[in-house]
């Protein structure tokens, strides 16, 4: 199921919160300078009730309340770069989770220069932490898997400004292939041999006859992929990293009339977000990281990316996607 964009949280169907496999809930998509509309940036993806947030922005902690999601959930906290817009949230954030009593350990993902810079405010802050604090180092320059379990495979995507920045891959694990009901019936497949038929294996009659695999399976489901870009010039060099993914947020930050200025701060016009949406063949494209000067008139911005590219939304606090069902 490819991403559903036209689904707020407002409008979703009403279905238990737990039958979402994948989603994405946007808590801030504003630029440096936030607006009585919008946060700075922010979002939690959902895996199977494992919670992963992206950038933590000043108000993240409001909005992850208004998106009733739970704390005790949060793992893993992955920052694109290191400006304030991006984690200022950060210190905050760890302390509200302080108060509640989180446990367990929480994982920071970030530019190797980010414990430095933040480990003293929460030692000072959050003195009798109940839980601890791991940094993870990783490096925006290059391509490479930073954390994978059994659900989920979360990558690098190297993106282009002005400091040090990636952008992220959440690619959901492959799941089995499907047993066709008609063959296992016909071959009377003893239940404790389908989970091996399932992940690939063919299967032996009672005489000895062997059937292939792909006589008794159907291909399995396409895992679902989510690709994050913010903040970034246009930059063909992602179309590799992202080509096909199920939903693509990019940065819009500027409309046609500050090409120029986008340039030269290293940030991209709406534009140019479908351009890269269009050559990357993805299926759904999100805009975001909205300049503070279109406050008023955002609808600019999707106009011109629907000039390019048809299968486009831009993002707003509170919005849930269902990736996958």
């Amino acid at each position: 199921m490819t991403a559903a964009l036209m689904c707020s949280r407002h409008f979703l169907p009403t279905i238990p919160r737990e039958m979402a496999r994948f989603e994405l809930n946007i808590l801030g998509c504003g630029a440096a300078t936030p607006t009585l509309r919008h946060l700075p940036t922010t979002q939690v993806v959902n895996v199977r009730d494992k919670l992963f947030m992206i950038d933590c922005g000043e108000g993240a902690q409001i909005g992850f309340r208004r998106a009733h999601l739970k704390l005790n959930r949060l793992g893993h906290i992955f920052i694109s770069h290191l400006h304030g817009d991006h984690c200022f949230g950060l210190p905050g954030l760890l302390s509200t989770m302080a108060l509640s009593g989180h446990t367990g350990e929480l994982v920071i993902h970030a530019h190797p220069d980010a414990e430095q810079l933040f480990r003293p405010l929460f030692d000072y802050f959050c003195r009798e932490n109940p839980f601890d604090i791991r940094f993870n180092a990783i490096s925006p320059s290059s391509s490479e898997v930073i954390y994978s379990d059994r659900s989920v495979t979360i990558s690098t995507i190297p993106l282009k400004h002005r400091i040090p920045t990636c952008g992220f891959l959440f690619e959901e694990a492959q799941s089995d292939r499907h047993l066709r009901g008609d063959m296992v019936e016909f071959y009377n497949i003893p239940t404790y041999m389908r989970a091996a038929i399932k992940q690939g294996d063919d299967f032996i009659t009672p005489d000895g006859q062997t059937i292939p695999n792909a006589h008794l399976t159907l291909p399995a489901t396409p895992p679902a992929r989510y690709a994050y870009c913010s903040d970034t010039m246009y930059n063909e060099r992602i179309i590799p990293l992202i080509e096909g993914a199920d939903l693509l947020y990019h940065e819009a930050t500027f409309a046609d009339d500050n090409e120029a200025w986008a340039s030269r701060t290293f940030h991209s016009t709406a534009r140019q977000a479908a351009r890269i949406a269009t050559k990357a063949g993805v299926k759904s494209l999100l805009l975001g990281h909205f300049s503070a000067r279109y406050d008023k008139n955002e609808e600019i911005l999707l106009q011109q990316a629907r000039e390019e590219y048809a299968n486009v939304q831009l993002a707003r606090e509170n919005m849930q996607i269902v990736i996958k069902k």
